[in-house]
């Protein structure tokens, strides 16, 4: 069964091992998450807890968001995601889900949005080299040729759009340290996202450290 947990990434650090080794991580907020729905095959078809992160003003939220945090007991949560494979007999709505969670050398993947770039070209969104700057070629960082044999920009062609600001996955992460009297995760590594970035920590799919 999977564990899992909403947080907010903070920033980057380092911290010693025991046996003196220096281990860069990744802080990330684990306020106290709460179980906002516990999903069944019966009433749902699918199984599945719904966790609530980063509390919400009342003013920002709608009479549903309400209605349905009331439920809990707690407030509307601007952070609302799924974990499924979970064992949902230890799970009860209105429970927290604190960083306890997690133990020292789990390991798991952690899912946030990259950050943005906006609109670049190919040298710099693809990698790829520019053309010769010699003899008025004119072609220095063009795209090149698009669809001169068949009549037609072949799908999936590399060309200049939004780079970054991606869902991504980091698989295999590290748990250093799990620090229940801050709330805080210690991530050996970095995980996606500028500081602020609401991410999703889960037992890793491939569990390699186990």
């Amino acid at each position: 069964m999977k564990k899992g947990i909403l947080g907010k990434k903070v920033g980057m650090t380092q911290v010693f091992t025991e046996n003196g080794e220096l281990v860069p991580v990744t802080v990330v907020d684990v306020t106290p998450n709460v179980v906002l729905q516990v999903k069944n095959n019966e009433t749902d078809g699918y199984e599945a807890i719904q966790l609530g992160f980063d509390e919400k003003r009342e003013v920002l939220s709608n009479k549903p968001e309400q209605g349905h945090a009331k439920k809990a007991n707690t407030t509307p949560k601007r952070f609302v995601r799924e974990i499924s494979d979970v064992d949902l007999e230890e799970y009860k709505v209105g429970d927290e889900v604190k960083a306890d969670i997690f133990q020292t050398g789990d390991s798991v993947d952690v899912t946030g949005v990259t950050k943005g770039h906006g609109y670049q070209g190919n040298v710099h969104k693809d990698n790829q080299s520019r053309g010769p700057e010699t003899h008025g070629s004119r072609y220095h960082r063009r795209p090149g040729s698009l669809g001169v044999i068949i009549n037609r920009v072949v799908k999936g062609m590399k060309l200049p759009g939004r780079m970054g600001n991606k869902t991504v996955t980091i698989q295999n992460l590290e748990i250093v340290k799990a620090d229940v009297e801050n709330n805080v995760l210690l991530i050996k590594g970095n995980v996606p996202g500028a500081n602020k970035t609401l991410v999703t920590i889960r037992t890793s799919v491939h569990n390699s450290r186990k």
